[in-house]
């Protein structure tokens, strides 16, 4: 049976004039959001050129404060009057968007194409995101911190032909790599490589913005196959290349996909998931009208643009309500955030708890030294990735002034937002919950039957709506065992996100774990996310994962991974103590790593966007208990 969705009308969209219904009380956890505003049914490109473009050309787009202001060459620009680093209105923006469009054109770039990319926060790519979506081009978003062998597997999972990168970023010297891997880019001609282990791979464009053409050449490291960024873009207008985006813009659609992103890789191996114009757009659209956006914010988006978090909540979510981006630095840099939201105004900040905790950390560095710094604009942003412990939700408002800070919840599967706090919830709320759904989203939770739970049960989050992927790439296998139909239902595709939530009365979400994350503790279910907030609730303790260890007596019990504040101290019995009196004795742990300790590693790793990988940490775990370190004495 297809258990109904109760309607929770609670958009956050402050312009709705429409009466708002009461709230009934659910008894089932499932969910719909409201039908308004409604749903856009445009390309990326029609929307930036008549609801963007046309209404906003002549106020700030993107500053890049680690770019010169004419990195890209061409012609001499306005550039906000700024000096000292790249400043863009939208008009600016435009004008560099279609001159690396008719670029990709010429060098032979089709709508259907995968364009990689391997950048950090930079013009280009922001530009590229733009440029692809205008002649139907998919870009598809690799993460820096991949060695050479994902490098291979991504490009060829996916086929790209059209690969841009930076030479360099922190250690990683990508031309470099990439000459030593395949041979044939250093002797293929430009725009004809033949190497075998990329066969798909045509062209190569390095994107250095250095004024110094020996430089550029060392930094290329004799690929005689890749071509120099500047050198692509064509700058005017009268050529052949405006006839062809005019034949192909007429037969773009909504539905096709425009964006390949990677999932986040903590339990396996990445997979490719398929974005359409649509899924993105009106997500982007979603999440900036929960915060409120306008044309007045100035957005510092830290995160890296690879992800979801920098590319949609980021990028997509400021520029569809016509507000600034500022990128504070290619990678991100605590100090460079600072410095960016003080000097830009930023009213709008972005993170995961890592980022802000090192924020703060700047911040408490800075005042100490006596420097006078003004937060006043800053008011709201998202915050991602992990839960938002209220300790640290307090430092955010009362040190930073993110009085409207929302907590958001979603996958890259589902373009990625489903769930967030609106800037009226309560304090408990945006730091217990994820918050409600979003418009034209439906949700459930169900048990491992498919059934939905009733409220205050454990389930699997189930999301259907506009935002599901279109599948991943080339995998119909995983595709199926994650976008399928309920029994009953043959209206809506549920993607079965693997997270297990809680939903109260009211609607509201709290992720609890992961499904294959639980701990069954003699046959109890123990959450991680529960036990991990309870530890971290210590002044002593910066950041706590909780994690599986096999045991004879139990089958399982829980191991806790810790890092201390700097300066910080406490004891494994404090915090074992700490946990039995606050939870359920069952949920303290029976052993506990410190990090930086006995030859544990230094952090907790995690990936690019933030997660922590407990497939690690529980490998970690296991070896670690093997030898009888960690353990607690009389747990």
């Amino acid at each position: 049976m297809f258990w109904p969705c109760v309607h929770l009308r609670h958009a956050c969209h402050r312009a709705s004039t429409r009466p708002r219904p009461t709230i009934r009380p659910l008894s089932l956890s499932s969910v719909e959001g409201p039908l308004y505003p409604p749903l856009v049914s445009v390309t990326l490109s029609e929307f930036f050129a008549r609801e963007v473009l046309e209404k906003h050309s002549t106020r700030p787009a993107l500053i890049c404060r680690n770019e010169s202001p004419r990195a890209h060459g061409g012609p001499l620009s306005y550039n906000l009057g700024v000096r000292k680093h790249l400043a863009w209105d939208f008009e600016d923006f435009d004008r560099h968007i279609k001159a690396l469009t008719r670029g990709l054109l010429n060098m032979g770039v089709k709508k259907g194409d995968r364009v990689g990319i391997i950048m950090g926060n930079v013009s280009a790519y922001a530009s590229l995101q733009w440029a692809c979506s205008n002649i139907g081009a998919i870009l598809v978003t690799i993460n820096p911190a991949y060695r050479m062998h994902e490098f291979a597997n991504t490009l060829n999972l996916v086929g790209v032909s059209h690969l841009f990168m930076a030479p360099q970023i922190r250690t990683s010297h990508y031309t470099s790599m990439f000459a030593d891997a395949f041979p044939a880019l250093r002797e293929s001609p430009q725009g004809n490589i033949q190497e075998p282990a990329l066969p798909a791979l045509r062209n190569l464009v390095v994107v250095n913005n250095t004024a110094d053409p020996t430089k550029f050449q060392d930094d290329i490291h004799g690929l005689k196959s890749a071509i120099d960024w500047r050198e692509i873009m064509v700058w005017r207008e009268d050529v052949k290349e405006k006839q062809q985006l005019e034949q192909i813009s007429a037969s773009l659609n909504e539905n096709d996909i425009i964006s390949l992103q990677f999932t986040s890789g903590t339990t396996g191996s990445p997979k490719a998931v398929s974005l359409s114009h649509s899924n993105l757009l009106n997500n982007a659209l979603s999440i900036g009208q929960c915060m409120r956006l306008t044309p007045e914010d100035v957005l510092c988006n830290a995160p890296p643009l690879f992800h979801c978090f920098g590319l949609v909540l980021g990028n997509l979510a400021a520029w569809s309500h016509g507000s600034c981006v500022v990128y504070p630095s290619e990678v991100f840099d605590a100090a460079a955030v600072v410095d960016a939201v003080v000097d830009e105004k930023c009213s709008v900040l972005h993170g995961v708890p890592t980022h802000f905790l090192s924020v703060l950390a700047e911040v408490e560095k800075r005042q100490q030294a006596g420097e006078k710094l003004d937060f006043s604009r800053l008011r709201t942003g998202v915050a991602g990735a992990a839960p938002v412990p209220i300790e640290l939700m307090n430092k955010l408002i009362t040190k930073l002034n993110l009085t409207e800070l929302t907590v958001a919840y979603g996958m890259t599967e589902t373009s990625p937002i489903a769930f967030q706090t609106s800037p009226k919830d309560s304090l408990q709320h945006r730091t217990e919950t994820v918050g409600r759904i979003r418009p034209h989203v439906k949700a459930k939770l169900v048990d491992s039957t498919g059934a939905t739970v009733p409220i205050g049960t454990p389930g699997e989050v189930c999301i259907s709506g506009y935002l599901v992927q279109q599948g991943y790439w080339n995998d119909e296998q995983q595709t199926r065992a994650a976008i399928r139909r309920h029994p009953g239902d043959d209206v809506n595709l549920w993607m079965h996100t693997g997270d297990k939530g809680i939903m109260d009365k009211d609607g509201y979400l709290r992720i609890v774990g992961r499904i294959k994350d639980i701990i069954i503790r003699g046959g109890e279910n123990l959450f991680p996310v529960q036990i991990e907030d309870v530890i971290t609730r210590h002044p002593a303790i910066l950041e706590a994962a909780a994690v599986a260890v096999p045991d004879v007596q139990f089958g399982e019990v829980v191991g806790a991974w810790v890092v201390r504040q700097p300066n910080g101290y406490i004891t494994r019995d404090e915090i074992r103590k700490s946990v039995g009196e606050n939870m359920n004795p069952q949920n303290a742990p029976t052993w506990i790593w410190f990090t930086g300790e006995n030859g544990i590693p230094e952090a907790l790793p995690k990936t690019a966007s933030g997660k922590v990988m407990k497939h690690l940490l529980r490998e970690w775990s296991r070896d670690l208990a093997g030898k009888e370190v960690g353990r607690i004495i009389n747990a």
